[in-house]
């Protein structure tokens, strides 16, 4: 019976996720919560657990409070099999000074490796939505004998600025990486696109080691995962490219196989949120054959009351978590979180609720992110007119979305004055 190898997770989730403010003003962008009863960085998570990698190490740093409580309380592994997953903020070993990229992230938390003496390490991001089974790259890493394995997906190349983009070469090795080209070259079977970095990696742990001190050491590296130390294993020969579009899933229907989003803006983030909800969705929360796995609660299921006209509490096309009330409001195209109260009157579409939201008597919500707890007065409008929404200090993304941070006041003001006189 062939010995499996000794895999340690490394999950990078330290990013301050600049381009998803207000969602992260108070908290790590991994932390964000994401399809009712989610966070971002339980797709990795359950990614790896089910693809049998069970010994995670969650590299943090920024605003990480909530991140580590949720990790913490609900990513316990079984001590018996020495399986973990575990939250590992920045601990300064090395000097009084927090991370200054990816790679010096890793760098600075080598004792792990040394403890848990992988033969290979299977470098994780945090924060894009996809089902992928991680042991079939690490297979196909181990097939190849390369020191790095990069997974990589078809993107359009009008947006190769946004990634590092790979130029495959001969047997899956990779030619060249560019980190987020301005002018990138289409691949050769279809210019219209390029093949990007996924930013998962499987490094063999003496490659990852040699090539994390040497970079180390070098003053003018920006020490980052991508950037410097897949790029230098490319110069050097020894990296190979995974194609994401090869990997099996159990349960995946033709329609989501092969989904992947990175959600590093507000507006990826809400393009996803409503890849969650059509009749056929283009990502299948349902499918338990490779569950999505993350913390319970104790909330009741969710409620629908009252059946009049013009008072009746519906959802259409949505999904709703436990907890939520629908109080004669009508929610259409939405993702409705736990414990929501949407009241009578109010009209919510194309929008996201996040816990604790509370839309009152005859509010209108349209196309919008409503984070944690606020609450909505009654007759308030919200994505009706962006002037009115800009004018009360409302975050509004480059397509229209508006968007409502943690906590945040909302004015008693309804609309618009040109829209009461239109009334």
């Amino acid at each position: 019976m062939a010995v499996a190898p000794r895999v340690l997770g490394v999950v990078l989730a330290g990013g301050e996720g600049k381009r998803l403010a207000p969602l992260t003003r108070d908290r790590a962008k991994p932390a964000v919560p994401f399809g009712g009863n989610y966070r971002l960085i339980d797709f990795a998570l359950s990614n790896l657990v089910n693809g049998g990698c069970r010994r995670i190490a969650v590299l943090t740093q920024y605003k990480s409070h909530s991140l580590d409580r949720h990790i913490a309380a609900n990513w316990r592994m079984s001590p018996l099999f020495n399986n973990y997953v575990m939250s590992v903020p920045a601990q300064m070993r090395l000097g009084k000074r927090w991370f200054e990229g990816s790679a010096d992230a890793i760098f600075q938390n080598l004792n792990l490796i040394e403890d848990e003496q992988p033969d290979y390490i299977a470098v994780f991001g945090s924060d894009h939505i996809y089902r992928m089974d991680p042991s079939q790259m690490i297979q196909a890493h181990i097939d190849s004998g390369a020191g790095v394995t990069v997974a990589g997906i078809r993107v359009p190349r009008e947006e190769a600025f946004r990634f590092g983009v790979i130029e495959p070469g001969e047997n899956h090795r990779i030619r060249a990486f560019h980190e987020k080209p301005k002018d990138a070259a289409g691949l050769s079977d279809n210019p219209d696109e390029v093949l990007a970095s996924m930013g998962n990696y499987v490094f063999s742990t003496k490659t990852l080691i040699d090539a994390l001190q040497e970079d180390a050491s070098d003053m003018k590296s920006e020490h980052d995962m991508g950037g410097n130390i897949v790029t230098e294993l490319v110069n050097s020969g020894d990296a190979n490219v995974y194609d994401f579009s090869t990997n099996s899933v159990p349960g995946a229907t033709d329609r989501d196989r092969g989904y992947w989003r990175d959600v590093g803006t507000i507006d990826s983030y809400y393009e996803a949120q409503m890849d969650l909800i059509s009749v056929h969705p283009i990502f299948n929360l349902y499918n338990r054959e490779w569950p999505i796995h993350t913390g319970g609660n104790d909330l009741p299921p969710a409620k629908f009351v009252f059946d009049e006209e013009g008072r009746r509490g519906s959802a259409t096309d949505s999904m709703v978590c436990a907890g939520a009330l629908l109080s004669g409001g009508t929610v259409r195209g939405s993702v409705v979180s736990s414990d929501v109260r949407v009241h009578s009157g109010a009209d919510v579409q194309d929008s996201v609720l996040m816990a604790g939201v509370d839309i009152g008597r005859g509010a209108v919500i349209k196309r919008a992110i409503i984070d944690k707890n606020v609450k909505v007065p009654a007759g308030v409008e919200i994505g009706v007119d962006h002037e009115f929404d800009r004018a009360r200090g409302f975050h509004i993304s480059e397509s229209g979305v508006v968007v409502l941070g943690k906590g945040d006041i909302i004015p008693e003001t309804r609309a618009a004055p040109k829209l009461r006189e239109a009334k």
